[in-house]
């Protein structure tokens, strides 16, 4: 099971309660608890690479990290970056190496 996400609420819960509690509780409470379908380890690498694929690097630290909890290993994000650089450019995929090395280092 997923670790419960306050991110939402402790980030935005202030200035966008409602964005936080979807954030918090559908999001990463429902959909991300559905391990039965898909397990955290499949999620993080699909959201890693929409991430990625859509260059929304600000939100892609937290999620390495999250990836890396869920068993990411520093081979296997690699890999997903080489061959996501064909498909969705090789600019992005720079951009997420060097993100993906500070989170891999140790």
């Amino acid at each position: 099971m997923t670790k419960k996400q306050t991110a939402g609420r402790d980030n935005l819960g202030e200035f966008a309660p409602k964005f936080a509690e979807l954030n918090d509780d559908v999001l990463f409470g429902q959909v991300w608890s559905r391990e039965d379908k898909l397990s955290a380890h499949q999620r993080s690498l699909i959201t890693i690479s929409a991430l990625i694929s859509a260059g929304n690097f600000e939100q892609l630290p937290a999620h390495l990290k999250i990836g890396k909890g869920n068993g990411i290993t520093k081979d296997e994000i690699a890999e997903v970056i080489t061959h996501l650089s064909f498909y969705v450019g090789w600019p992005k995929a720079w951009s997420a190496f060097n993100i993906a090395k500070e989170i891999f280092k140790d």
